[in-house]
């Protein structure tokens, strides 16, 4: 008992004194927390906002007109065998590939709340459906940070091959409901069932479709004013602790680490900051000049294999409103980095082949 009082003491000694120290940062260098506040608003408002705003309304109309229960019947044969979900968990899979990070999150916590799916079909969910969309990984990184179209391919066939694979790996977690789970629920696959329940989801729902539009929008926009929350936050924090000198001294800890498995050591500190925010990490590594190409992609494929840990941090807010643990979201991320790690490896030696 003793040891558990001594353990929380500790947590709330460590709390309190980072948020001090945070406090203390930006008095200390009002200028450049502001500066960076405004890179990360520009970046909220300019790419996240407009790219995830249409796909959150979208959602959240097909769910209300009964569009979700209808996939849900006809991917029923696939998603069950595969990944051990319903057929639901397409829609939310295919949603969360178009829209990109954190959208499974959220689709995996409405599915939650509606009782289609179970809590640890909501963790296998939420932790296999989350990846950058194609978007950002062709247009912002292959193109607009190394300008070079092809590496789009290599990147997005490495990120969404480790993400199936981590579902497919997934389906053994939380075994002791898959037996309970393939009793409990049996659903005919044919398109007038489909239909029926389409139907049936769209009548139960009872909004009109005024109502039903208002609450997709303000849902979405509150979603949203999270998600910029978090990156303006995570963009202040990288750059006040690259200030005070925790960066630096993170950074040659890495470099030794780099220097062991055969990377730059100059790659460190954009590897630091992408683990805070993945499109600062990429643009920083893709301006690393004294590297070779290979060594910049590798980083950044691990990066995006991460995903950051305002990434993270917003997966562990729209999960906490339900009962979806962060953890299985957050340990996912080992065994998305290895099998990402290695598809992209394979795919970059075929593109250097040809």
């Amino acid at each position: 008992m003793k040891e558990v009082r001594a353990a929380s003491l500790l947590k709330t000694v460590i709390l309190s004194s980072s948020a001090l120290i945070l406090a203390f940062s930006l008095m200390l260098f009002p200028k450049e927390a502001l500066e960076a506040s405004t890179r990360g608003l520009e970046m909220w408002w300019n790419v996240v906002f407009p790219s995830l705003l249409p796909f959150f309304i979208v959602s959240e109309l097909l769910i209300g007109f009964g569009v979700v229960s209808f996939l849900g019947v006809l991917l029923e044969p696939l998603m069950r065998p595969l990944f051990r979900v319903p057929g639901i968990g397409g829609f939310v899979w295919a949603m969360g590939l178009a829209s990109g990070n954190p959208a499974g999150a959220k689709l995996a916590v409405q599915m939650r709340k509606q009782n289609r799916v179970t809590r640890v079909e909501g963790e296998r969910l939420a932790a296999f459906t989350n990846s950058s969309n194609p978007l950002f990984i062709f247009g912002a990184i292959a193109v607009g940070f190394f300008h070079n179209p092809a590496l789009g391919m290599v990147l997005a066939l490495a990120h969404y091959i480790g993400n199936i694979l981590v579902g497919i790996v997934l389906r053994y977690y939380g075994r002791e409901e898959i037996k309970h789970k393939l009793n409990s629920r049996t659903s005919k696959t044919s398109i007038k069932n489909a239909l029926r329940l389409l139907h049936q989801e769209r009548v139960n729902d009872g909004r009109s479709i005024g109502k039903l539009l208002g609450d997709a929008v303000q849902s979405s926009i509150q979603t949203l004013l999270m998600i910029g929350g978090f990156i303006i936050l995570f963009s202040v924090l990288n750059a006040l602790l690259s200030l005070i000198g925790v960066i630096a001294i993170v950074a040659s800890v890495f470099s030794i680490l780099f220097s062991m498995i055969g990377l730059p050591s100059s790659l460190a500190e954009p590897f630091i900051a992408g683990l805070f925010e993945i499109t600062i990490g990429s643009q920083a590594i893709s301006h690393t000049t004294d590297t070779s190409l290979f060594a910049q992609i590798i980083v950044v494929s691990f990066v995006l294999a991460f995903g950051g840990f305002s990434i993270q941090a917003q997966v562990a807010s729209i999960l906490a409103e339900s009962d979806i643990r962060f953890k299985p979201f957050f340990f996912r991320s080992p065994f998305t980095r290895i099998f990402r790690g290695y598809t992209f490896r394979y795919f970059l030696y075929c593109l250097l082949q040809t």
